[in-house]
C-alpha cells in the first residue's frame, strides 16, 4: 500500500473515532432515526404496489369495488402522509443530534487548545485555529444532517425499490441494475476531479481567516506603515486562488452529477419502455409498467442525492480530519513528559532554609544545536525581589518562559519550593505562580471581570488586589466603578492603567510567586513609580522575579542578576554592580542615565 494512501485511510479512520466519540452519549437518537429511516423507506416503497394493485384490480378489468378502491386509495395517500412524518421525526431528531455532537467537539477543541503548550503557539496561525473551531467543527453539523441523512435514507430507497422491482419482473430489474455501474463510474470521476479542488478551497478559506485576524490585529502597524494597498493585493490573490478552486468544483457538480444522472434516468426509462413494448399485453400487466415508471424515477433520484453528496462528504471528512490532527497535538503536560525533563525526587518543603525557586545547570535550546541558555544555576529565597537585565537577546525571556512552564527544560532543573516544577499539579502551580506580562491582555469586558478572569473571586478580594496594585482609585473614578466595560483590548484605557490591572490580575490569585515581564517598558515614569510602590509593600510576603528593560525598576532589588548570552554574567545588589568597571550592569545603567 502507497504510504499516501496509508496516511488517507489513517486520518479517515481518526475521524471517524472523533465522530463516534461525540456521538456516542446520543447514540440511542442514531438509532432511533434510523428506524423511522427504516419504516419511511418502507412505506414510500410500498406506494407504487398499491397503485400497481389498483390498476391491475380495479381500473383495467373495469371492477369497480368501491371499498376497495378507496382502501386502496387511502393507503396511497396514507403511505405517503406517514412516510413523510417519519422523515420529519428523524430529520428532527438527528438535527438534534448532530448540533450536541458540534457542541461537544467545539468545547472539546476549545479546551485543548488552552492546554497546548506554548511551542505550539510559536507555529500556529491565529485565524486558522479559529477556523478549526468555528468553520471545520461547524461541518460536522452538516455530515449528520446533509450526508448521513442522505445517504442513508436514499441507499435504504434505493435497496427497498430494487427488491421491490424484482418481486414484481426480475427481467426489468436487470435494466436498471445494469446502468448502476454507470452510476459508479460518475462517482469515481467526480470525486478525482472534485476532491483535490475541495480540499484546496478549504485551505484556502482558513488561509482567508488568517489574514483578516493577522490584519485586523494589526491595523496601527498597516495603517502606519501605508501597507494597505500590499495587504489587498496579497488578500485579493489567495482570494481569487479560493476562487478557482470553488469554480472546479462547481464545474465538476454541474458535468457529473445532475446533468448525467438525469441522462441516465432518460436511459433507463427508454430501456424499460421498449422492453415492455416487446412482449404481447398478456405477458406483462401495466401495473407493473406504472410501478416500474414510479420507481425508475425514485432509483435514479436517490443516486442524484447521494452523488452529490460526496461533495458535502469530502468537506466534512477534510474537516474532521483536520480537527482530529489538532486534537492530536500533545498538551503541555504530555509534552513536557515526553521531551524528558529532568525530575529529581524531591518532597516539597515549607523550610525557609528551601528557596523559593532554585535553578541548577540549566540549559536550553530552541532549535537543537542553538543553546539560548548555558549551565545557569540560581537560587531565589522566599519573600525576596530578584531582577533580571541584560540585553536583547541575552535569554530573560527565555528563562521566564521556562520558569511559567511554558517550555519543558530537558537540561537541568527547576525546583519550586524544593519540588522538580513538572511534578506540580498544574492548578496548583498556576495558583501559586502568577504573571505580569509586558503588553497586558484585556478582555472586552468589565474590570471586575478582568481582574476576575472567570475564577468566581468575591468583590472583597478584588478589590483588595486593586488596592495592593495601586489601582482601585482610578477604578473607583470609571462612571460605573468596578462594572464599567473597559472595550476590546482595554481601549479605554491608558497604557499605565492596564498595567496596573494587569498587576491587580495577578494579586487577585494571591500567588507566592510574582513574575514580571518587562512590566514597566511602556509606561510612564509616574506610573512606574506607582508600580515600584506596589512592588515594595508586597516585598517580604510573596517573592518577586521582575524582567526590566528600564534599570530604574529593579534598581531596589534584593539581588539583580546580568544576564549575557544565556549566561550569568554579574550578580548582586545595585550598588555592588556599580562598583565592577566597566561590569555589563554599570554600562547598561549608565547608557540609560544619558538617555534619560
Amino acid at each position: 500500500m502507497q504510504p499516501e494512501n496509508q496516511d488517507k485511510r489513517g486520518a479517515a479512520r481518526r475521524s471517524w473515532r472523533l465522530l463516534y466519540s461525540v456521538t456516542q452519549p446520543d447514540i440511542r437518537h442514531l438509532y432511533w432515526a434510523f428506524l423511522w429511516l427504516v419504516c419511511a423507506a418502507g412505506l414510500e416503497v410500498l406506494g407504487p404496489l398499491l397503485g400497481k394493485r389498483l390498476i391491475d384490480e380495479h381500473i383495467l378489468p373495469r371492477n369497480l369495488d368501491w371499498p376497495h378502491i378507496w382502501l386502496l386509495l387511502g393507503g396511497v395517500l396514507l403511505t405517503g402522509w406517514a412516510s413523510t412524518i417519519l422523515r420529519y421525526m428523524q430529520l428532527v431528531r438527528l438535527s438534534g443530534l448532530a448540533m450536541r455532537s458540534v457542541q461537544r467537539l467545539r468545547e472539546r477543541v476549545y479546551g485543548h487548545v488552552l492546554r497546548l503548550p506554548m511551542a505550539f503557539f510559536d507555529r500556529a496561525i491565529t485565524g486558522q485555529l479559529v477556523s478549526r473551531v468555528t468553520n471545520d467543527t461547524e461541518a460536522v453539523k452538516g455530515l449528520y444532517i446533509q450526508v448521513l441523512f442522505v445517504i442513508l435514507d436514499n441507499s435504504i430507497v434505493l435497496v427497498g425499490m430494487v427488491c421491490a422491482m424484482a418481486w414484481l419482473d426480475w427481467r426489468l430489474m436487470l435494466i436498471v441494475v445494469a446502468l448502476l455501474p454507470c452510476v459508479l463510474l460518475i462517482v469515481f470521476m467526480y470525486q478525482r476531479l472534485s476532491a483535490p479542488a475541495v480540499t484546496r478551497a478549504r485551505q484556502l478559506r482558513s488561509e482567508i481567516n488568517a489574514q483578516m485576524a493577522e490584519s485586523i490585529g494589526g491595523m496601527s502597524v498597516l495603517q502606519a506603515n501605508n501597507a494597505g494597498e500590499r495587504f489587498t493585493e496579497r488578500f485579493a490573490k489567495t482570494n481569487q486562488q479560493q476562487y478557482v478552486q470553488r469554480v472546479a468544483e462547481i464545474k465538476a457538480n454541474a458535468w457529473l452529477l445532475r446533468p448525467a444522472l438525469d441522462l441516465l434516468n432518460v436511459m433507463l426509462l427508454a430501456g424499460v419502455i421498449f422492453a415492455f413494448g416487446q412482449r404481447t399485453m398478456s405477458a406483462v400487466e401495466v401495473g407493473v409498467l406504472y410501478a416500474f415508471i414510479n420507481y425508475i424515477a425514485r432509483v435514479v433520484e436517490p443516486l442524484i442525492q447521494i452523488t452529490m453528496q460526496f461533495s458535502q462528504l469530502q468537506q466534512s471528512v477534510i474537516a474532521t480530519t483536520r480537527v482530529a490532527t489538532l486534537l492530536d497535538e500533545e498538551d503541555a503536560q504530555e509534552h513536557r513528559r515526553k521531551a524528558g525533563v529532568a525530575a529529581l525526587p524531591a518532597a516539597a518543603s515549607n523550610d525557609a532554609a528551601t528557596p523559593a525557586i532554585a535553578i541548577s545547570h540549566l540549559n536550553f535550546e530552541y532549535i537543537a544545536g542553538q543553546r539560548v541558555l548555558h549551565d545557569l544555576s540560581l537560587a531565589i529565597p522566599h519573600g525576596t525581589f530578584l531582577g533580571i537585565v541584560g540585553h536583547t537577546g541575552s535569554g530573560k525571556s527565555t528563562l521566564l518562559s521556562l520558569l511559567l512552564r511554558y517550555y519543558p527544560a530537558p537540561h537541568g532543573s527547576i525546583l519550586m519550593n524544593g519540588r522538580p516544577l513538572d511534578d506540580i499539579d498544574t492548578e496548583q502551580f498556576r495558583s501559586e505562580v502568577g504573571l505580569v506580562p509586558q503588553d497586558p491582555f484585556l478582555l472586552a469586558a468589565s474590570a471586575y471581570e478582568n481582574i476576575d478572569m472567570g475564577r468566581g473571586l468575591p468583590q472583597e478580594r478584588i478589590e483588595a488586589a486593586a488596592r495592593a496594585a495601586h489601582a482601585h482609585d482610578f477604578i473607583l473614578a470609571l462612571e460605573d466603578g468596578y462594572n464599567t466595560l473597559l472595550g476590546e483590548g482595554g481601549s479605554r484605557l491608558s497604557s499605565g492603567q492596564k498595567q496596573l490591572i494587569a498587576i491587580a490580575r495577578a494579586l487577585a490569585g494571591q500567588p507566592s510567586i510574582l513574575l514580571m515581564d518587562e512590566a514597566t517598558s511602556r509606561i510612564d515614569s509616574a506610573t512606574e513609580q506607582i508600580v515600584q510602590r506596589a512592588m515594595d509593600e508586597l516585598r517580604g510576603r510573596v517573592t518577586i522575579i521582575a524582567i526590566a528593560h528600564r534599570l530604574s525598576t529593579i534598581r531596589d532589588a534584593d539581588r539583580i542578576v546580568v544576564l549575557n548570552h544565556g549566561r550569568i554574567d554579574e550578580s548582586g545588589t545595585h550598588d555592588e554592580l556599580m562598583q565592577i568597571n566597566q561590569g555589563l550592569y554599570q554600562r547598561l545603567y549608565q547608557l540609560q542615565q544619558l538617555a534619560a
